[in-house]
């Protein structure tokens, strides 16, 4: 049978994610797997309707499709999630509708789960068959047991073509509201007290809800402070992945574009950075997203560590808790905190002048305060993760990384806490004597509480 292979890769035919579709199709040669590199080809994709129509006539002849991509920050690369976006709105839905299909991705398991649960979604609006997903390590090919679960998951979807086995979705559609926001007055204007606010629009609609919130936010302070649209920037395209910057920070879009000058001019030296953007698909926009990738290039350095951030969204973010999600993790891994986000959901434009205005004030009071929410799972295991990683398998090549979390002691392994080695040596081995273990079973209660009791006590 014949699978079109949907390619995220903006580095095309030297992708890693690739190799594990070619493994597939050496191992199961009786199918025809035809890669289209719609992430590498986006800008011709874009260009050229011709050449949109050839790969969308292609899915369209073919028996299923495959989602290949490797991860980039939380989600799929902002290439491939413009070609997402070029499927509606070039009214190419159709192509899709009833198709088997599953998802393939690389990474290092960094937010994959909320990578595959936008792609579940997107091929669930698409009304398509969704038979089963794959989110291998980068390295996963090098292992025997590995391929063959790669194998396992290729064969379930040739099987469930073959056999027209049934599938379920795992959402609903997202319903959109026709409210129209009119925004009110500013009265009582927030004080900036010296802090850079920043707001990073997308918005392409002057009269759209997001221009008018992002307008509204803006009178919320008796100062000036700056907003920038993404679309203003000369940015000259996605993140290539090709981690040329993981020595020194240097992108190898350095020189062509205004990103990078921007990114350090701008985003760098903000106090509160404010994303604001209009909801497509199950995400942001391509250009927003665009904007996150191109971060890469400083690393896994966190990019808004001490500062605060928040979010003014026009569109069903409450329909999208993967997304809500990302914000959350997106800040936490910052090392930032989440003053806020606003959304237009509300549906009375009173109230959401009250949100942004008070969105305004937190911003101001945490940066005052230089509050930091503690983090939850999402920044502890996302930054447990990044740290095993830079210290072992990523320390080449991105040594700027390295060099970063030796400087702010970000190597904090467990096993180097002697404190806690010493106190558990000593311990396990009291507990051996079964009259002790005894003993310690019945004080272990009210012995763990002691200490807190005496910081609430003499603090």
């Amino acid at each position: 049978m014949k699978i079109a292979v949907l390619s995220g890769s903006p580095k095309g035919d030297l992708s890693v994610t690739l190799q594990y579709v070619r493994f597939i199709q050496k191992k199961l040669p009786q199918h025809q797997l035809k890669v289209h590199h719609v992430s590498h080809d986006i800008q011709k994709l874009e260009k050229d309707g011709q050449a949109f129509a050839n790969v969308i006539k292609d899915i369209e002849a073919s028996d299923g499709v495959l989602w290949a991509f490797p991860l980039y920050v939380f989600l799929v690369p902002s290439q491939y999630k413009r070609f997402i976006e070029l499927i509606w709105e070039r009214g190419a839905q159709g192509a899709f509708k009833n198709k088997y299909t599953a998802v393939l991705s690389t990474s290092i398991h960094f937010f994959d789960h909320t990578a595959h649960n936008y792609m579940r979604a997107i091929c669930d609006d698409l009304d398509m068959k969704f038979v089963d997903s794959f989110s291998a390590d980068m390295d996963d090919l090098f292992l025997d047991e590995m391929r063959n679960r790669l194998l396992i998951f290729a064969q379930g979807l040739f099987e469930a073509i073959e056999k027209k086995l049934p599938t379920s979705k795992a959402y609903s559609p997202l319903t959109y509201s026709k409210f129209r926001y009119a925004p009110g007055k500013a009265k009582d204007k927030v004080d900036t007290r010296g802090m850079k606010v920043l707001v990073l629009t997308d918005s392409q609609d002057k009269d759209s809800n997001l221009a008018r919130m992002v307008k509204r936010f803006q009178e919320s302070f008796a100062q000036p402070i700056e907003v920038v649209n993404l679309y203003d920037i000369n940015i000259r395209g996605g993140c290539l992945g090709c981690v040329q910057c993981g020595f020194d920070n240097i992108c190898v879009y350095e020189g062509k574009d205004g990103y990078i000058d921007f990114f350090n001019n701008k985003v760098r030296h903000a106090d509160i950075t404010i994303y604001a953007s209009t909801i497509k698909d199950r995400f942001m926009s391509a250009r927003m997203k665009m904007s996150w990738d191109r971060g890469f290039f400083n690393g896994h350095v966190p990019a808004h560590m001490g500062k605060q951030m928040g979010f003014i969204v026009s569109g069903p973010l409450s329909q999208i808790p993967n997304l809500r999600q990302i914000m959350d993790a997106w800040a936490e891994m910052s090392l930032g905190n989440l003053a806020g986000v606003v959304s237009d959901e509300c549906q009375e434009s009173a109230q959401l002048d009250a949100l942004l205005q008070n969105m305004a004030t937190r911003c101001i009071e945490y940066s005052t305060q230089v509050y930091i929410r503690p983090k939850t799972f999402l920044g502890v295991g996302g930054y447990k993760l990044f740290r095993d990683a830079i210290w072992a398998r990523l320390r080449f090549p991105f040594t700027a990384d390295y060099r970063f979390y030796r400087k702010h002691n970000l190597f904090d392994f467990p096993q180097k806490d002697k404190r806690y080695g010493a106190f558990n040596k000593q311990m396990i081995s009291m507990i051996k004597n079964p009259e002790m273990k005894e003993m310690v079973r019945k004080m272990i209660k009210t012995e763990m509480v002691k200490g807190y009791q005496k910081v609430v006590d003499t603090k």
